[in-house]
């Protein structure tokens, strides 16, 4: 079965984890809240978030790990030794990785984006292409390097494309749900 956790560093932009945390368990994928330190995470706008687990040796287990933005969610996530050993270990052994907003600021210490395709919250770019020059920026909502296992997005809007990327990367048919979530009519309309 496939199985995705979504790590939550305090600070974290809630509506970009918990989106993705949505879709997935309404797709049928086995989808865990991972708390960076502690099982209770504050998040950026005062949402107390009470995960699965804490962050392990168990994060090499999943197909995929995703990360939310927000600031001091993602400098959390950047700065953790531990998640960072873990990160590029899956990265060896070919796990997707996923960060949106600020969150490929992680991803960009950890290695992860040198000489690939990313996109990240505006401005997040300059900071990355300072620590890796070699990253390569792009406006689109979602950006997946297959090459790397790699997908990012942009920001809170835009977490429902990226809840949505994370499955089909995955190999998850989307189609109905975004039908019935209403995504579709949004996508035409908005």
């Amino acid at each position: 079965m496939t199985k995705v956790a979504v790590v939550f560093a305090p600070g974290c932009e809630e509506i970009e984890g918990l989106t993705v945390i949505d879709v997935l368990r309404r797709l049928g994928i086995e989808t865990k809240m991972v708390g960076l330190e502690n099982k209770e995470v504050m998040g950026a706008h005062n949402i107390k978030l009470t995960c699965d687990e804490v962050l392990g040796d168990q994060l090499l287990d999943y197909d995929l790990v995703a990360f939310p933005g927000g600031m001091g969610g993602s400098q959390h996530l950047r700065d953790n030794e531990k998640l960072q050993q873990l990160m590029v270990q899956r990265n060896k052994n070919g796990k997707w990785n996923a960060a949106m907003c600020a969150a490929p600021i992680a991803l960009a210490h950890y290695g992860l984006l040198d000489n690939h395709d990313y996109t990240c919250f505006p401005g997040i770019n300059e900071q990355i292409q300072e620590e890796v020059p070699t990253a390569r920026f792009h406006k689109d909502i979602t950006v997946v390097d297959k090459e790397a296992k790699l997908l990012t997005s942009r920001g809170p809007a835009t977490a429902l494309a990226y809840a949505f990327k994370i499955a089909e990367v995955l190999g998850i048919d989307t189609k109905q749900l975004k039908k019935d979530m209403l995504y579709d009519y949004l996508a035409q309309n908005i």
